[in-house]
């Protein structure tokens, strides 16, 4: 009985914290977060991604945790940048990792964060559940004036709670996310504004920026019972020095996601894509890319650089903390892409500027 007791919460701590794992939901009729019409991406209650298996069962899930394979992590993994310190406005272009999935871009004067988590962990609770190993490649008090915050969308390692309250007493910035997530992001601060959006769907930002959701071969999570009621997706950023397409959280599928938002926008100026949280391959495929499917999403795209996020800073999976970045050298060397093009970035590391 302790050993099934150990089970069912190493599994529902897995769940709720790890962007990219999930179970069958327990039934449910009535999302909480949203109401719309149904869609070919939404059934009435769930969301979920054409051709895309959906979730996984409790006995898969139970396989991967007790099936070994796991690459021991250091309990520190300090980026060789120091914490950046971000110039006020930048009328170009600069690019800053803050970690995992969160970056600041800075373009045409307006300062925008995606997907910010500054929490020791990625978790629903504070004593369990994956912890950073390095700390923000900015400190929260040295943020610029934030603009804009985007969220792909809601798992812990992508949507901190507490942070964006934060963000929103002290700066103020439209916030936008898709379908479902203002429920979530006004569980922390009632008075958040947020602009939903579905997917093929924009918002001006203002100097000439305008966001766009497109699709992502994702699903979403804060709990146990509410399996993809809340929708995910990709941004493509379209501004005044070129246009921007970041992935918070992808398989690869496909690659028609890709292939469309090149036919739509064209090719990006830049695309930042996640590397990370990729083993084992038999589960984790339909939901997160490993290098060699982030390098065939890059060439999809036709992206003129590249940088890689979702990796090194909360440990989610099974590969070890540096394997991502050495993996995408060997992919990208097969692919006879220099190096150069598509960079696996480290926390406080810039691009740009």
């Amino acid at each position: 009985m302790k050993n099934r007791g150990f089970l069912k919460f190493a599994s529902a701590m897995t769940v709720m914290t790890l962007g990219g794992v999930g179970y069958a939901a327990h039934k449910r009729s009535r999302n909480p977060y949203y109401r719309g019409p149904v869609s070919d991406h939404f059934d009435g209650v769930r969301f979920f991604s054409p051709g895309q298996p959906q979730d996984k069962g409790l006995g898969e899930v139970a396989r991967w945790q007790l099936g070994g394979g796991r690459t021991a992590w250091p309990a520190s993994f300090p980026s060789p940048f120091p914490q950046d310190a971000p110039p006020e406005r930048v009328e170009g272009l600069r690019v800053v990792h803050v970690g995992h999935a969160s970056l600041l871009i800075q373009v045409a004067g307006r300062n925008i964060l995606i997907d910010p988590v500054y929490a020791r962990r990625a978790s629903p609770v504070g004593f369990s559940g994956p912890k950073r190993v390095n700390p923000p490649g900015i400190a929260f008090g040295a943020l610029p004036p934030i603009d804009a915050v985007l969220i792909t969308h809601n798992h812990y390692d992508h949507l901190d709670g507490p942070i964006l309250a934060r963000l929103w007493a002290e700066h103020a910035p439209a916030f936008v996310a898709p379908l479902g997530n203002d429920a979530i992001l006004r569980s922390y601060d009632a008075t958040i504004p947020v602009e939903t959006r579905d997917w093929g769907e924009s918002v001006d930002l203002g100097a000439g920026i305008t966001v766009h959701l497109t699709p992502a071969n994702h699903w979403s999570a804060r709990g146990v019972n509410d399996r993809r009621m809340a929708l995910w997706c990709a941004f493509v950023l379209t501004t005044p020095h070129g246009v921007l397409y970041h992935v918070g959280d992808t398989g690869y599928g496909d690659g028609a996601i890709f292939r469309d938002v090149r036919e739509r926008f064209g090719a990006p100026r830049l695309a930042t894509l996640p590397i990370g949280a990729y083993e084992p391959r038999w589960f984790m495929q339909p939901q997160h890319m490993n290098p060699e499917d982030a390098v065939r999403a890059f060439r999809e795209v036709g992206a003129e650089q590249g940088l890689g996020h979702h990796w090194g800073t909360f440990r989610l999976t099974n590969e070890g903390v540096g394997e991502p970045a050495e993996a995408l050298g060997r992919a990208l060397a097969e692919a006879e892409v220099p190096a150069e093009r598509f960079l696996a970035l480290r926390p406080g590391q810039v691009w740009g500027g």
